[in-house]
């Protein structure tokens, strides 16, 4: 999706108990809405801007924000500035979603943005979905 991700804690290393990862977001991008269905997250925002919609629920968050998503909720998130990247963790609990980055993502620079979205990108998270246990859409 653009976004540079670097894992800091793997399942493997937690015992499936969580999974954290680093996220760099480009200027004005941000994944589609999507489902996990049988993880929470939570972003915790560490510099830059987000709006983030979570089922009905919307937010705009600056740095030291968290929002947590139950599993099961429709949500999204977009860096709301024009041109500045944004920069997070995400937490998954329990662990597992950092299989997914490393699957269907090309190797960065952890704090770098990564390439433009290239439409290989979402038909790459199609292709996973059900073994990451998540819905586009």
């Amino acid at each position: 999706m653009g976004d540079t991700y670097t894992t800091l804690l793997g399942a493997a290393g937690t015992g499936g108990e969580l999974s954290l990862a680093e996220a760099v977001v480009p200027a004005e991008a941000g994944p589609p809405p999507h489902t996990h269905h049988g993880e929470s997250e939570t972003f915790v925002l560490l510099e830059g801007a987000l709006h983030v919609t979570a089922g009905d629920e919307e937010f705009e968050v600056g740095p030291g924000g968290v929002v947590y998503v139950p599993k099961g909720v429709r949500h999204s998130f977009r860096n709301i500035s024009a041109d500045q990247p944004a920069r997070m963790y995400f937490l998954y609990v329990p662990g597992g979603m950092d299989g997914m980055f490393q699957e269907i993502g090309r190797p960065g620079v952890r704090g770098r943005v990564g390439p433009p979205l290239d439409p290989a990108d979402v038909v790459a998270m199609e292709a996973v979905a059900e073994k990451y246990g998540y819905t586009l859409g």
